[in-house]
C-alpha cells in the first residue's frame, strides 16, 4: 500500500494538486465575483457567462503553471502545446457546463455548490488529459 501511494504521490501530482487548486481559487474567484457583482445566476445565459469567463481565466494561468511547474515543458512548438491545451480544456468546459446546466438549471441546486462539485470533477479530468495529450513525455529512443 506504501510504495503504491508513494508512486501514485509523486511530485508531478502533488505540483498538479496544488496548481490545480490555485487554478480553482482563480476561477471561482472570477466566477464569484461575476455573479455577485454583474451577472445573476437565475438567469440561465448570464450563468453561463459567469461560467464561460471564469474558465477562460482558469486556463490561462493553468497552461502557464501546467507548463512551467508541473509537467516542465520543453516542447519548442508553443502554439502546438497551447492548442492541445485549449482542446482538452474545451472538452472539460463542457463537462463544467453540463454539470452547471443539469445541477442548477434542470435540478434548481444551489449553483455555489454545484460549481464546487463540478470543479472536482473537471481537474481530475483535466490532469488525465494534460498528461496523455497534452504534456505527454516523448519516450527515450
Amino acid at each position: 500500500m506504501k510504495e503504491l501511494l508513494k508512486k501514485f504521490l509523486n511530485r508531478e501530482v502533488i505540483m498538479y494538486l496544488i496548481f490545480g487548486v490555485l487554478t480553482t481559487v482563480v476561477a471561482l474567484a472570477v466566477y464569484y465575483g461575476l455573479i455577485f457583482t454583474i451577472l445573476n445566476p437565475e438567469s440561465a445565459i448570464q450563468l453561463q457567462i459567469a461560467n464561460v469567463l471564469s474558465w477562460v481565466a482558469g486556463v490561462i494561468f493553468a497552461y502557464i503553471t501546467n507548463r512551467k511547474y508541473v509537467f516542465e515543458s520543453k516542447e519548442t512548438n508553443k502554439a502546438k502545446e497551447v492548442s492541445k491545451f485549449v482542446t482538452s480544456r474545451l472538452s472539460t468546459l463542457f463537462l463544467d457546463m453540463l454539470v452547471m446546466f443539469i445541477g442548477v438549471t434542470l435540478l434548481k441546486a444551489n449553483d455555489k455548490i454545484i460549481k464546487l462539485i463540478s470543479q472536482v470533477l473537471v481537474i481530475v479530468a483535466n490532469y488525465i488529459l494534460s498528461k496523455i495529450f497534452v504534456f505527454k513525455k516523448e519516450k527515450q529512443k
